[in-house]
């Protein structure tokens, strides 16, 4: 495993000494790729996509195809969201010494929507205990909701404290505090704490959605996508940033403008006219690596492949005003 690793370092350093960046060299099985989540297990990187989708590398460049988390969603899934079919939007993280997988299931257009959860031991398939077992539902939305439970992410913060960020459109982004022991909500009862938020004319969509959100020098930084995913090479998501000294916001951007008035950081954005080829980077996931760097996950709609969604990973560099920027 620590030979690996270190062959992952020296590649990845082969790589920035001759200008690529790590998107340049991305390969393998990294379409089609929608909402990714990334971790790492021993010398092993998994990605997990919408649709249940898993993908492995040894170098976080050459990228297979694993088998899927779940074949077939829990049956109480089709009750609380008829018409409802692969899970969205996984999110993956460590805690008390299991893996949690939170999922969405919705369908398009509606908050009718669920957070699931599943847990394992391990990721690795050929691990003793690999198993992933259906926790349950963690908490829903419906019509007479003012959010959407979809694109969960799960944050401790330096409490221990642990927080699910959640949302898509209808009145923003929400953060609902969980019981640490079963990683759904500490009060049910308890209405989640907002976020962020596109104002919008009455009946006009608010996009905003994806939320994930990240612990680093003394700030929570709050990464979100705004405007449209699912549109191919017409998509015109981009993915904004903000910071907040409490994980309860507010989270503003470099500039001062707050991410419950639509502000914030412009954080991915698509390539240039002059490249023109990745469009709407967004539903951002992060990985803080054994090595100490970051890395940016999502995906971006290549426009010289048909619009097909796409793998893409970033390093993140951390600038001396304290504001992070992606290699892209």
């Amino acid at each position: 495993m620590k030979r690996l690793a270190a062959l992952a370092a020296l590649l990845l350093s082969v790589s920035a000494a001759s200008g690529e960046t790590l998107n340049d060299r991305l390969a393998g099985d990294i379409t089609p790729v929608h909402d990714p989540v990334i971790a790492r297990e021993g010398g092993t990187y998994y990605v997990f996509t919408t649709g249940g989708g898993v993908r492995t590398s040894p170098d976080l460049v050459y990228w297979s195809a694993a088998p899927k988390v779940i074949e077939m969603l829990p049956a109480w899934t089709k009750q609380a969201v008829p018409g409802s079919g692969d899970y969205w939007a996984p999110d993956i993280s460590f805690v008390n010494g299991r893996w949690r997988l939170y999922y969405a299931v919705s369908t398009f257009g509606s908050n009718r929507s669920a957070i699931g959860l599943l847990t394992s031991p391990t990721l690795d398939p050929k691990a003793p205990g690999y198993g992933w077992r259906d926790d349950g539902l963690v908490l829903m939305s419906t019509k007479e909701s003012d959010f959407n439970a979809i694109d969960p992410n799960l944050i401790v913060d330096r409490q221990g404290r642990q927080w699910l960020s959640l949302g898509s459109f209808w009145s923003g982004l929400k953060l609902f505090r969980l019981d640490p022991a079963t990683g759904k909500p500490l009060d049910p009862k308890a209405a989640p704490i907002s976020i962020a938020r596109r104002p919008a004319p009455a009946g006009a969509p608010a996009p905003v959605e994806a939320p994930f959100i990240v612990d680093h020098g003394g700030y929570y930084w709050l990464i979100a996508s705004y405007d449209y995913c699912c549109k191919g090479a017409q998509s015109t998501y981009y993915t904004v940033i903000g910071r907040s000294k409490a994980i309860t916001g507010p989270y503003l951007g470099k500039d001062g403008s707050s991410m419950m008035a639509g502000g914030g950081s412009v954080f991915l954005r698509a390539d240039l006219p002059e490249k023109d080829r990745f469009r709407g980077p967004g539903h951002a996931g992060w990985l803080h690596d054994t090595d100490g760097t970051d890395y940016v996950v999502y995906h971006a709609y290549d426009k010289d492949n048909k619009g097909t969604p796409t793998l893409r990973i970033a390093r993140v560099r951390w600038g001396a005003d304290g504001w992070p920027t992606a290699e892209d």
